[in-house]
């Protein structure tokens, strides 16, 4: 347990705001909760810095939901990708501007975690927390929840937000319903500095042999982050594409400083996002883009909101004021997040029947490159393009008509044409 503990004293002590997670969502919530003047506690069960099994690939909309003069911890500066389709028809993409920056998760969280704390945040690390009450012996009163950790110390607050990860406690309390769970594989792979110069500047993203499943190389330093995702349920599929996947990239002969495993998870539609004065943000909400299953930049926004909405549950003085902060809370992040899932289900859905369609399209169709790189730059979003660009709109519509006459890993002859191993800068 940490020395920030809090002391035997401050067990009765009500908070206005207690995080449950120190990950991006809950560093997010509460600095935000902290910026407002509020007293927080950020509760994480591990020691920090700690591992996280991620890609650690910061976009543009990552970039801008930062803390004010957060700097970034930045391993690489990505400005080219290349894209293969199952080890085939290998085409690289190049951007005169950064398209994203690579970071290693302990670091990045660690500063997100300080930044909360500079605001006025108390951090407790070694602390478990077995469930939350708002009913009970427990809890004094009805603008109390209890938080009970293991071994049965009670915290009390005004408000709490669970930020505790795809398997989590608090989502469990609200009722977080999820419509589609994915398995990543991923190793840390040190590289002899040759190899590493290489990679320097550029991702490799590949579209695998599992209907909706892609793997990917990221660059940071001398170590490469190898990994793949597909959907759960095809775990001996999924390791053996990591295992492939690392043998043509000729990286087999290094030893991984780390293995592991995570599973994601993305919300249904009508899942709760709150229960009287719990909120739920970040993977404990099942908020990720669908697709690509990132989930940092849901994370920070929806990891902000949580915070700036707790605050104002933590003030209200009965069930009906509460009652609509939280649905004030879950109207924004819907507006916002919610949108771009919902175009991301619909690409996902497309991508896993016609994968070739994808890769033509990134490789050989300059607007869809052009969509990527403002993208990940920032610049707009993929439920913005489709709202906006007809072109865009009349595709993936059309794409949504066509998914129930398509056929899985169909759509390889739009791409036939293209050299194998040919790469293809732009």
């Amino acid at each position: 347990m940490s020395s920030e503990n809090s002391s035997a004293d401050d067990v009765q002590r009500v908070w206005d705001v207690v995080v449950v997670g120190a990950g991006p969502a809950g560093a997010s919530a509460a600095y935000a909760a902290a910026v407002a003047g509020r007293s927080v506690l950020l509760l994480e069960k591990a020691e920090l810095p700690r591992y996280k099994t991620c890609g650690g690939g910061i976009i543009g909309p990552s970039r801008d939901a930062l803390p004010p003069g957060f700097e970034l911890p930045l391993r690489d500066r990505v400005h080219a990708v290349t894209f293969s389709n199952n080890g085939r028809f290998t085409r690289t993409r190049r951007s005169r501007q950064m398209l994203f920056g690579l970071i290693n998760r302990p670091e990045f969280d660690q500063q997100l975690v300080e930044h909360a704390q500079k605001a006025g945040a108390e951090l407790r690390t070694g602390a478990t927390v077995q469930r939350v009450e708002q009913h009970g012996s427990a809890v004094p009163d009805r603008r109390t929840v209890a938080v009970v950790l293991q071994g049965g110390e009670t915290l009390l607050a005004r408000a709490v937000v669970g930020a505790d990860g795809s398997a989590s406690r608090i989502g469990a309390h609200v009722g977080v319903k999820l419509d589609q769970v994915d398995l990543g594989l991923e190793a840390e792979i040190p590289v002899p500095e040759t190899v590493a110069e290489d990679w320097k500047g550029r991702v490799l993203i590949d579209w695998g042999p599992i209907p909706g499943s892609y793997g990917w190389v990221f660059p940071k330093g001398d170590t490469l982050t190898v990994g793949v995702i597909s959907a759960r349920g095809e775990g001996a599929a999924t390791k053996r594409y990591l295992e492939e996947f690392v043998g043509r990239l000729g990286l087999a002969g290094f030893e991984p400083s780390i293995s592991s495993g995570h599973l994601t998870r993305c919300r249904a539609d009508d899942s709760p996002l709150s229960r009287g004065r719990v909120l739920v943000c970040g993977d404990a909400a099942g908020l990720l883009e669908p697709w690509t299953r990132e989930g940092i930049s849901f994370a920070l926004r929806s990891g902000r909101l949580a915070g700036e909405w707790a605050v104002r549950i933590a003030e209200a003085h009965d069930a009906v004021d509460t009652r609509r902060q939280a649905l004030n809370y879950a109207f924004a992040v819907r507006a916002g997040l919610g949108v771009e899932m919902g175009v991301g289900k619909r690409m996902l859905a497309a991508f896993e029947r016609r994968p070739g369609l994808f890769h033509a399209a990134l490789t050989g169709f300059r607007p869809a490159w052009n969509a990527f790189r403002d993208i990940t730059r920032g610049a707009t979003s993929l439920a913005e393009i489709v709202r906006t660009h007809p072109m865009a709109h009349r595709a993936l519509t059309a794409l949504d008509r066509r998914q129930g006459d398509a056929s899985p890993g169909s759509g390889e002859s739009v791409v036939a044409d293209v050299p194998a191993n040919g790469d293809v800068t732009s």
